[in-house]
């Protein structure tokens, strides 16, 4: 029977590390680390959407370029054409935007406080 506590703190060994190394992943989402290889896919994906979501709302391209400059300008070309060439084919209308374009990343949203302040600035400058 001496062979059972090694064989169990073999098993206790094996099975902390694989523990460890399944929360690997968990723990750089929560230290906010990412895998570089990983982001890029990401982005590039995210440029070819926001590059065709410019094309099908009649944006130029380089009004995407300027709203979205935190995307790499290949991707949002790439789905900017993508998208043109569709809708060329498929013989389909642009779509008006109904929402302003969005901020970049990190960026501190307005608020409704925001506006108001801004507008009265605008008004005592005006009547100035």
């Amino acid at each position: 029977m001496p062979h059972q506590p090694r064989v169990s703190r073999t098993l206790l060994t094996v099975a902390v590390v694989l523990v460890g190394l399944a929360g690997c992943d968990a723990i750089q989402q929560q230290l906010g680390l990412e895998n570089p290889a990983e982001k890029a896919a990401r982005a590039e994906a995210d440029g070819r959407a926001v590059g065709g979501a410019c094309r099908q709302s009649g944006r130029a391209i380089e009004d995407c370029y300027a709203i979205y400059s935190w995307l790499p300008k290949s991707s949002i070309y790439e789905g900017w054409r993508d998208m043109d060439a569709y809708m060329r084919d498929n013989k389909l209308e642009t779509v008006e935007p109904q929402l302003p374009p969005v901020g970049p990343p990190g960026a501190k949203k307005k608020t409704a406080s925001d506006d108001s302040a801004t507008a009265k600035a605008v008004k005592k400058a005006a009547e100035k």
